[in-house]
């Protein structure tokens, strides 16, 4: 029975200029499965900084990317940490108890078709519908989301994950931090956290709407 499915595909940019990739990896890893924790999915890696995630339901894509892309960034010590990530949402038969390695289906191929056009341009984040005819406007507005994430340092990056994770207020982030309310406030409006919000909420909605193909 097909059901909805979101699947990310990705990895790592300029993994070969990195020294410390076992770090890398063991946080990639980490990530990957806080994320296949949290929306009920799978991960698996591959080709050392391959990888490839499949939750179920589609809304929060886009979300689970951006979370993604943030939690490496944050953790980057001499050398930025950060990833392309194809996101392809639809219906598959795919279930999360089944192993990714031998998955296929139009959402798989298309996330894997997507990455690869990336590797052909500038571009760190694509969010494609299967079987959908493209939507110009939803493009855009992705590639507006990838290069604010592309603009972001260490601490914006940290804001944001810690935004995506905890709703909670920014006196609250201030004493998780150790940091003024002020300076809080300050790295939000640098991670353009505001728009990011009401972007990720739009296609929270877009994505939920998601028909059978």
């Amino acid at each position: 029975m097909r059901q909805p499915l979101a699947v990310l595909t990705g990895d790592i940019i300029a993994s070969q200029r990195i020294s410390d990739t076992t770090a890398l990896y063991q946080m990639l890893d980490t990530t990957l499965a806080r994320l296949a924790n949290h929306y009920g999915g799978r991960f698996e890696r591959y080709r050392g900084d391959g990888f490839q995630l499949a939750i179920p339901g589609t809304s929060e894509a886009l979300h689970a990317a951006v979370a993604l892309r943030a939690e490496l960034i944050m953790h980057s010590q001499d050398q930025r940490w950060d990833a392309r990530v194809a996101v392809a949402v639809g219906h598959n038969e795919w279930q999360p108890d089944s192993p990714l390695a031998s998955a296929d289906g139009p959402v798989f191929v298309a996330s894997g078709k997507a990455l690869d056009a990336m590797s052909e341009s500038e571009a760190h984040l694509a969010l494609i519908e299967a079987r959908s005819p493209h939507d110009a406007a939803m493009t855009l507005l992705v590639r507006y989301v990838d290069e604010l994430i592309d603009d972001w340092s260490h601490y914006s990056a940290e804001i944001a994950y810690l935004r995506l994770w905890h709703d909670e207020s920014q006196q609250a982030m201030a004493e998780r931090l150790g940091i003024r309310q002020p300076s809080v406030h300050k790295r939000l409006r640098a991670a353009r956290w505001a728009m990011l919000a009401d972007t990720l909420d739009f296609f929270q909605q877009r994505l939920a709407t998601e028909q059978p193909d």
